[in-house]
């Protein structure tokens, strides 16, 4: 695979973005991602979390493990 088509590599790219990250347990953070690692781990910045669409809580900042990452939504505030 070519370096600039790695997943991390498109992350890194989308620093200071606002993301929406959906893990497996169905939960979902909405924030700017300030960091990204190899392990694809993520901190957020001003992170909301969502159960079903419905907002659970407001966060300062949020680190999430990436072995619970379901998926990522790139440029979420692009959203309708």
């Amino acid at each position: 695979m070519e370096p600039s088509k790695r997943p991390i590599n498109t992350l890194l790219r989308s620093l200071q973005q606002s993301v929406i990250v959906k893990l497996k347990n169905n939960l979902a953070y909405k924030g700017r991602m300030i960091r990204c690692d190899n392990y694809m781990n993520i901190t957020l910045e001003g992170a909301t979390e969502f159960n079903n669409g419905t907002l659970v809580a407001n966060y300062g900042n949020v680190f999430i493990r990436g072995n619970n990452i379901l998926y990522i939504h790139l440029n979420a505030d692009k959203l309708p």
